[in-house]
């Protein structure tokens, strides 16, 4: 897998809209690293009131966006999706810090690198950048778990 448009986005994550955080996977390699990308537009349902007056994505967002990413390259690596049995579920966030804001108009450019796989515990290192500028951080971890 190199490209995934949404389509197969949708088949592979469980998120549907308004939370639905990557709009496309520009690259990836399962066990090693994923890039992806976030169109962030105006019409998004948290810009009506964050901020009104100075619209800014929210960091809480940009993690999930992040999460989201890794859990691409989690299914990636190993060989699922969310539509089998099994769902990615965050299972912590360490060291995150914010940059720069995320505005309207901005190409959310998401990173994941597989750092490890411990007892079903997937780590993370995942950065999310706008024009080559760092815009958030953060180590992630997730766990894929049954569902039913």
């Amino acid at each position: 897998m190199s490209r995934l448009d949404i389509h197969q986005i949708l088949a592979t994550l469980p998120h549907r809209y308004p939370f639905v955080m990557v709009d496309r996977v520009v690259e990836i390699e399962p066990g090693v690293h994923v890039q992806a990308i976030k169109n962030v537009t105006i019409n998004e349902p948290y810009f009506v009131g964050h901020f009104p007056v100075r619209p800014v994505m929210p960091g809480v967002l940009i993690v999930e966006a992040l999460a989201q990413t890794a859990a691409m390259l989690a299914y990636a690596t190993t060989g699922s999706t969310a539509g089998n049995d099994k769902v990615v579920y965050l299972a912590g966030i360490d060291h995150a810090r914010f940059k720069r804001p995320v505005e309207p108009g901005d190409q959310l450019v998401l990173e994941a690198w597989l750092e490890r796989i411990k007892a079903g515990v997937h780590r993370y290192r995942t950065r999310a950048s706008v024009e080559g500028q760092v815009a958030a951080e953060a180590v992630i971890m997730c766990t894929e778990r049954k569902v039913g």
